[in-house]
C-alpha cells in the first residue's frame, strides 16, 4: 500500500513556479514541457495522477527479465460546454497501445455501445410517456476495469518515483487507450448493472429492468450513461447504487450526449449536432465554403471508375466516418452518405468533390435536426424502396428503408 503523498512520490520536472497566473489559456499544449509550465494544465496533470493513485492502477516493480514495457504519454484537451465555453482542463495519461502485442498483453478488445436507433427509440418513449430522463458521467471510467493479462508500462513522463526511478508499472487496472480498456470497463459496468436486477438487451449494450409496474432502460456508450424510467424513486435509487460502486456524476436532465444537443420544447425534444458540424467544417478548413441546398448533385452520376485521378483514401474515409456519425440526428443525409460509402476502398476526385458538396449542404443546414414529438397513440410504420439497378458499375439495386414510431423517425 502506498502511504506517501503524491508530491513525495512524483516530482514533476521542467517547469517554473507561477505565482500570479493570468486567465486560462484555451490552447491545448502539444508537448508535456509546455503543460508543466502552465498552472492550469499542471493542476490537471496532478488531478489525473491523483485519480490513478487512488484507484491503485499500478504497482511499481523491478523490471522482470525479458519484459518489454509499453510506453505512455500525456494528452491534453479543453473540455467545453454545449455553448462552447470552457468547462475544465483535462489531462489524460494514455498508453501507447501500438507497443502492445496480441496474445501477450491483450486478447479481446471489442466493446459494445448503444445503437443510434436505440437512442432515438428511447427518447421517443420518454417524450410519449413523460418518463424520467437522467444523464450520468463516470469519472475516470476506464480506471475501474480489472485487467486479466500481465501488462507492464513505463512510469509517467515528467513524473517519476524518486526512490525507484528505474522501476516499471505493473498494471492492475486499465488506463485510456489500452487496447482492452473499453472492453474491461464495459464488463465491470455490466456486472454491476446486472446485480441491480437489469437484463441485457438482445439488440445492443443497453439494459432493461421490468418488474411489476416499474420499467427502466439503461443506455451505455462507453462512459456516457443515460437512464430512463417510469418511476422517479427507482431511477434515483439506481443512481445512488452506481455512485456507491463508481465515481459517478449526476448530470441531471439529459442535455448533451455524444456530441448531440438535446433541447426541450413544448411538444417534445429537439436533437441537434450543430456544434459537431461546425467543428468538422473547421477541421477540414471549410468554414468559408459556398453553401448548397441539396446534399448530392442531381446531374452527376457517381461511378467507381470515372476517369478522374485517385485521392488519399485515408482523408476520404475520415470524412465519410464523420458523416456517418452525423446520421444520428440527420436522416436527410443518409442516402448521400450511403452512396459515398460505396467508394471508400478506391476514392476518386469526383467522390471527394461529392463528399465536400455534402459538407457544404451541412453548412447551409447546420441547425437542422430531429424533432421528437409527443404522440399519444404511436404506431410502428415502415417505408421501403429500391433504386432499381441504378448502380452504374454492376447494375445492382440499393434498397432503402425508414422506420417511424408514431411521427418520429427512429431508424
Amino acid at each position: 500500500m502506498i502511504t506517501r503523498s503524491l508530491n513525495q512520490i512524483y516530482k514533476p520536472k521542467q517547469f517554473h513556479v507561477v505565482t500570479k497566473h493570468p486567465l486560462p489559456n484555451a490552447i491545448e499544449p502539444n508537448y508535456m514541457s509546455q503543460a508543466l509550465g502552465d498552472l492550469w494544465w499542471r493542476q490537471a496533470m496532478f488531478a489525473e495522477l491523483t485519480a490513478l493513485m487512488r484507484h491503485s492502477i499500478w504497482t511499481l516493480v523491478p523490471p522482470p527479465k525479458h519484459c518489454l514495457p509499453i510506453g505512455c504519454k500525456w494528452v491534453f484537451q479543453v473540455k467545453r460546454n454545449a455553448d462552447g465555453t470552457i468547462d475544465h482542463f483535462k489531462a489524460r495519461l494514455v498508453a501507447k497501445e501500438f507497443n502492445q502485442r496480441p496474445g501477450l498483453d491483450y486478447k479481446e478488445t471489442f466493446s459494445l455501445v448503444v445503437k443510434p436507433a436505440t437512442i432515438r427509440s428511447a427518447l421517443t418513449i420518454v417524450v410519449t410517456q413523460d418518463w424520467q430522463l437522467r444523464q450520468l458521467d463516470v469519472n475516470n471510467a476506464f480506471l475501474h476495469g480489472l485487467l486479466n493479462e500481465d501488462v507492464y508500462m513505463v512510469q509517467p513522463p515528467g513524473f517519476k518515483d524518486d526512490t525507484h526511478p528505474h522501476y516499471i508499472c505493473r498494471m492492475n487496472k486499465a488506463i485510456y487507450v489500452l487496447k482492452q480498456a473499453p472492453r474491461v470497463w464495459y464488463s465491470t459496468l455490466r456486472s454491476a448493472i446486472l446485480e441491480f436486477g437489469f437484463m441485457n438487451s438482445r439488440a445492443d449494450s443497453s439494459f432493461i429492468y421490468k418488474i411489476t409496474s416499474v420499467t427502466c432502460y439503461f443506455l451505455v456508450y462507453v462512459d456516457d450513461l443515460v437512464i430512463i424510467g417510469n418511476d422517479p424513486i427507482f431511477v434515483s435509487s439506481i443512481i445512488d447504487q452506481l455512485s456507491n460502486r463508481f465515481s459517478v456524476k449526476d448530470m441531471g436532465q439529459l442535455h448533451f450526449f455524444l456530441g448531440m444537443k438535446v433541447i426541450p420544447t413544448t411538444t417534445g425534444l429537439f436533437l441537434s449536432q450543430h456544434k459537431y458540424i461546425k467543428d468538422l467544417l473547421t477541421k477540414l478548413n471549410m468554414q468559408g465554403a459556398k453553401e448548397v441546398i441539396t446534399p448530392l448533385s442531381t446531374t452527376t452520376m457517381l461511378k467507381l471508375l470515372d476517369g478522374t485521378s485517385s485521392v488519399d483514401s485515408t482523408e476520404y474515409r475520415s470524412i465519410i466516418g464523420a458523416l456517418q456519425y452525423l446520421s444520428l440526428t440527420r436522416p436527410d443525409i443518409s442516402f448521400a452518405v450511403n452512396k459515398l460509402s460505396q467508394f471508400m476502398h478506391k476514392p476518386m476526385t469526383t467522390h471527394l468533390t461529392a463528399a465536400k458538396r455534402l459538407l457544404r449542404y451541412l453548412k447551409h443546414t447546420i441547425f437542422h435536426g430531429i424533432h421528437i414529438r409527443r404522440d399519444m397513440n404511436p404506431k410502428f410504420i415502415t417505408y421501403s424502396d429500391a433504386d432499381w439497378a441504378e448502380n452504374c458499375d454492376d447494375r445492382k439495386s440499393t434498397s432503402a428503408y425508414i422506420y417511424f414510431l408514431g411521427s418520429n423517425p427512429i431508424s
